[in-house]
């Protein structure tokens, strides 16, 4: 499956915007970067459904609205099992004459609460029912929303709200969830993931995730500098951080079959390009109480599963080699 859309830098900038200025999100949220981008992307007529989290909240405040498309707020756990039911009734409209257009595509979007965790029992049974949708995760690694708290999004050592950095733990204790394998496993047409800073390789990945027949799953990196403790002027640079220390590489799985995208795949003909995860970790306030001499272990036991889970998704790309032990 390969999309045959062009498009340059003066297409998209001339492109109407259909998440619109004027939301209430923080200074150098990535995930309101990252709607903007989605919406490029579109074909055509279009459905949004949205769970409850950052991007809901911010972008719909009553009586106003940054959406330009029909677009439909639920509730955490269900933004897939909604995204069925409008996907089912466009097919049936669609039989019985009431629809003309030859695409009417549906988006679900959620963060990472309402994928990882409390969203994960609806996403799964809709890509399993084979539903024609795609459903976007923007991943800012904690639930923002509502204070900081950890989520299965959150990586190793991070220090949020329910897993509080101090004398007892360091941080949360459990490694990031793979997400996007999981969703692989469900052996659905498309899954990818992207990040802001490449942001054509973002657009390009959101339309191929548009046009395949059946399910698709797109993985947003989405920094944010209030949760992260970050540099609100650097979350984009934070995005390209963590695609060239591997911590976020970008891939593709088309048809069960994996490859590199692009940027990821430079770091993998040239290892001489991954920079280490201290890198990545040092900008992060989240990530202070590991740079000291108490928890300096857990930068290493970060790149460790950070250099892991790269070696085997170079196996499954058909290059590298196998690791020689595992933490799975």
């Amino acid at each position: 499956m390969q999309s045959e859309w062009k498009f340059t830098a003066k297409d998209i900038a001339e492109k109407p915007d259909l998440f619109m200025s004027g939301h209430r999100a923080c200074a150098g949220c990535a995930p309101a970067t990252v709607m903007r981008l989605i919406m490029k992307a579109l074909r055509g007529p279009t459905i949004v459904t949205q769970a409850t989290g950052c991007m809901e909240v911010v972008s719909t405040i009553y009586p106003y609205t940054s959406w330009t498309v029909p677009w439909l707020h639920t509730a955490f756990e269900n933004a897939a099992a909604n995204a069925s039911g409008i996907e089912a009734a466009i097919k049936m409209l669609k039989k019985k004459g009431r629809i003309k257009y030859e695409h009417v595509d549906v988006i679900a979007i959620a963060g990472d609460g309402g994928t990882y965790d409390i969203g994960i029992q609806a996403l799964s049974g809709a890509v399993e029912r084979g539903h024609d949708f795609l459903f976007v995760l923007y991943d800012n690694e904690a639930y923002m929303n509502t204070g900081i708290q950890r989520s299965g999004g959150t990586p190793l050592g991070a220090s949020t709200t329910t897993s509080p950095a101090g004398e007892v733990i360091p941080g949360k204790l459990e490694p990031k969830k793979p997400i996007a394998d999981i969703m692989v496993a469900h052996e659905i047409p498309y899954v990818a993931t992207a990040s802001p800073y490449y942001w054509r390789d973002l657009i390009i990945k959101v339309r191929k995730g548009l046009e395949v027949e059946g399910p698709a799953f797109l993985h947003v990196f989405a920094p944010c500098p209030r949760g992260w403790r970050s540099d609100p002027s650097k979350s984009i640079e934070l995005s390209r951080l963590a695609v060239e220390t591997c911590v976020f590489p970008l891939w593709e799985c088309i048809n069960g079959e994996y490859q590199l995208s692009a940027p990821s795949k430079v770091i993998a003909m040239a290892p001489q390009k991954k920079k280490p995860v201290k890198e990545y970790l040092a900008v992060q306030g989240r990530f202070r109480h590991l740079f000291t001499p108490k928890n300096e272990r857990l930068i290493e036991e970060i790149q460790r599963i950070t250099d892991l889970r790269w070696q085997k998704l170079l196996k499954k790309c058909g290059m590298g080699r196998e690791p020689l032990n595992s933490v799975f």
